[in-house]
């Protein structure tokens, strides 16, 4: 029996443009432009005879009929997406990973050259987002974020804890030879380094080591990298994970006068639960350079 089904790109289009929750989202997944998702929504309501999305266009709402449509649509495309992949389940290939920026900049692509002269035949394509941690909003294959607290291996591996948390302030072997940092009461009067995405961590890493909190004074810039730079180039001390300057202070642009401790916090990876030998390959790697770092 012939299948009566509507356009699969318009099906596409409403999943995508439902599951984001905007149209630029959907354009930007399935790279085509907003004015493309737009028309393929229309085809498909036309050919539905309802209406899927209501309300202004800048925050559009899904109706009742689409709210029913979208999980059994996700779940299709889900399910054709894991055959194709089981399909493709070799050593070669492409894996999409999904981590914080600072991650990427500072730990990750230092040692990706290593995992590249193993496995030549398996690109990893790296991109970052705000929110990590959901895999089929991010449609990747791993995900690397961090949780507050000590990981649980999940079902069938696909959780991998990497390492935990530790924090500690930095700053050149120049500044650390005027400063005198021995305590942490002399970073009283000092500046200190701070970044928007993480203004708490001084506060965090104080109540880790036991102190009182010191009172930032210094810039407060966009980006934890952009902080992380400014202590290596002498504008202050920062507190940073051990793992973002680890590559620092080991050759001794930085230095770590009161050391590192534990903040609670764990990264971890999540990968997708269905069989690939290119993620075992990855995320067995991955762990190994945790277990080194």
């Amino acid at each position: 029996m012939k299948r009566r089904l509507p356009p699969l790109n318009a099906l596409r289009a409403f999943e995508a443009a439902a599951r984001l929750g905007r149209m630029t989202a959907a354009a930007d997944e399935l790279a085509v432009t907003p004015g493309a998702i737009s028309r393929q929504v229309r085809q498909l309501e036309d050919s539905l005879g309802l209406s899927l999305f209501e309300g202004s266009k800048n925050k559009p709402e899904l109706t009742s009929a689409a709210r029913t449509l979208l999980p059994v649509l996700s779940a299709a495309l889900d399910s054709i997406e894991a055959a194709v992949r089981a399909l493709g389940d070799t050593d070669s290939g492409t894996l999409d990973v999904s981590c914080f920026s600072t991650f990427t900049v500072k730990w990750l692509i230092p040692r990706l050259f290593d995992f590249h002269s193993r496995y030549p035949d398996i690109e990893i394509r790296l991109q970052t987002a705000g929110h990590l941690g959901d895999l089929a909003r991010e449609r990747c294959d791993m995900t690397i974020t961090v949780e507050a607290s000590a990981p649980v291996q999940a079902e069938a591996g696909t959780t991998l804890p990497l390492f935990p948390e530790r924090l500690g302030p930095v700053l050149t072997p120049a500044l650390a030879a005027r400063v005198g940092l021995r305590t942490p009461d002399d970073l009283a009067g000092q500046t200190l380094l701070q970044s928007q995405t993480r203004l708490n961590a001084w506060a965090m890493w104080a109540q880790a080591h036991g102190c009182a909190a010191p009172t930032p004074t210094g810039p407060v810039f966009e980006h934890y990298y952009f902080a992380l730079q400014a202590a290596v180039a002498g504008l202050g001390i920062c507190v940073a994970p051990w793992h973002l300057v680890a590559d620092d202070v080991q050759a001794g642009r930085l230095l770590a006068p009161l050391g590192f401790c534990d903040s609670g916090y764990h990264y971890v990876a999540k990968r997708r639960p269905q069989r690939s030998k290119k993620l075992d390959l990855f995320g067995a790697w991955l762990q190994a350079q945790a277990a080194q770092t």
